[in-house]
This record gives C-alpha cells, sequence and structure tokens, in this order.
C-alpha cells in the first residue's frame, strides 16, 4: 500500500538512439554534466527536480511561467487578464473579465497516479506544519469523487445528498472543520442510510443526522477515513486490496 507521503524518484533513461536518428537532443546518461550545460537548455529533469526527486515548488513553478506564457497567445487572451498568484504547492490564477471587471479564482493542484488505482500523489500540503518540496501526499479526492459519482447513478434523480454537503460545510464554517472531515462525514452517512432516504423531502432529517453524527464523533474523538478498512467499496472505486483491509485510520485522533 503507497505510503501516506511519498517521493517521486525520477530516473534518466538512455536517449543515445534518439540522439543519433534526429541530432536534437544529448544523452543524459552517457553525456558529462559540462556538455550538456555547453551545448542544450537545462533537461527538464534539472528545472523540476531537486537531486533525484520531483519537486513540488519547481513544477509549480515552472507551470506558472508556461500558463502565462501560453494564456497569451490564445484566443481569449483580449477577453480575460491572467495573472498569477503566489503559491508553493499549487497553481493558483486569478482571471478577470476585460470587460466587467469580475475576478475568478482558480487554484490546480498536481498529482500522479499510482498505477491504474484512484489514488494519487498530489502537490497539496500534508498535515504536518511543514512540508518539504519533495514530499508529495497521498490523495484519495479521486477515489471519493468516483464514490459521488456512484451515489449520483444509484440514488433517485432527486436526491438531496449534495444539498446537504453544501449546507453542512456552510453551516460549519469558522468552527474549524477542515473541508475533508465535513466531507467524510456525508460520505459515511451516504453509507449508513438508504439511499432512498436520501429525497428532498428528507433534506431536514439527514442533516440533523450530519449534526448528530459530527456531535457523535467530537464525543468520542473518533472519525474514521471513510476508504481506509471499508470493504463495501463499490467495484469502479478501484483502490488496492490492502487499502479496503486496513486497520482504519482516525482523522479526529489529534482531539
Amino acid at each position: 500500500m503507497l505510503a501516506r507521503n511519498s517521493r517521486i524518484r525520477v530516473e534518466l533513461v538512455c536517449m543515445c538512439t534518439r540522439e543519433q536518428q534526429l541530432g536534437d537532443v544529448l544523452c543524459f546518461l552517457h553525456h558529462t554534466e559540462e556538455e550538456l550545460s555547453q551545448k542544450q537548455d537545462p533537461s527538464l529533469l534539472q528545472t523540476l527536480c531537486t537531486g533525484s526527486y520531483l519537486d513540488v515548488q519547481k513544477t509549480v513553478a515552472w507551470f506558472s511561467i508556461q500558463v502565462a506564457t501560453i494564456w497569451r497567445a490564445t484566443h481569449r487572451a483580449h477577453l480575460y487578464n491572467v495573472k498569477v498568484l503566489p503559491s508553493s504547492r499549487s497553481c493558483k490564477l486569478q482571471l478577470t473579465d476585460a470587460s466587467s471587471g469580475e475576478k475568478v479564482h482558480v487554484e490546480l493542484l498536481f498529482g500522479l497516479q499510482q498505477g491504474n488505482l484512484d489514488l494519487f500523489l498530489s502537490s497539496q500540503n500534508a498535515e504536518a506544519i511543514f512540508t518539504p518540496s519533495t514530499t508529495w501526499p497521498q490523495s484519495c479526492a479521486v477515489a471519493e469523487k468516483k464514490y459521488f459519482q456512484y451515489v449520483a447513478r444509484t440514488a433517485r434523480p432527486n436526491s438531496c445528498h449534495l444539498s446537504c454537503l453544501r449546507l453542512f460545510a456552510h453551516i460549519l464554517v469558522g468552527m474549524s472543520f477542515s473541508t475533508y472531515a465535513i466531507k467524510t462525514i456525508v460520505l459515511h452517512l451516504l453509507a449508513i442510510i438508504p439511499l432512498e432516504d436520501w429525497r428532498r423531502r428528507h433534506f431536514l432529517s439527514r442533516l440533523e443526522n450530519l449534526l448528530r453524527y459530527l456531535q457523535y464523533c467530537l464525543n468520542d474523538k473518533l472519525l474514521n477515513h471513510f476508504l481506509l478498512g471499508n470493504e463495501s467499496m463499490p467495484d469502479e472505486v478501484v483502490l488496492p486490496p490492502a487499502f479496503r483491509t486496513a486497520s482504519p485510520l482516525n482523522l479526529f485522533q489529534h482531539l
């Protein structure tokens, strides 16, 4: 099973065949650093990595430069002004409508998929106060999104689960609960309460269930990760067997 925080090792491959056939690149393995620096621009390996490991901050810096450069060449450049905002572990953009002045903020995270699984190593910050630039925390966001999609397909068209999620999150604004904890509570209730009982007429009852479940979790200082140790996930959510059978992870263990 993938560790919660990992590093991504990048290895050089021999480019001799391409060098001989096309002559547009020197082989990184079979030329000295001096030869490489004299005859070609720094490689992406040098630009994006620290040592042999992919560096989040370098990746963000490189990508942000590319976005700003490429946007100016697009046919929509005259419609929106794009400003890259300071950020070390994501690409944050501010798009300003050239005619109305309306601003839209966009945040792009980077991720590397683990095989064909719905688990990624992400550029997001880890739970620790300091996250080294070569550390890529594990993200279950795609797996959780696919579970929500499964619910949307299985539930009735007038299901209120997303409305409950939005209002539940709004109620807890400013109370120091992470969005991840809020989403986890909703996921647990979706798995516990039959989907036929999430119709629009059940909205207030389900919202009350969410608040009571939160109170229960706070009293016991226990909120288990939704995916770890959950053996009843639908097949379309692709997780490693060890993930399903792992011991639950308490998201409230810090309380």
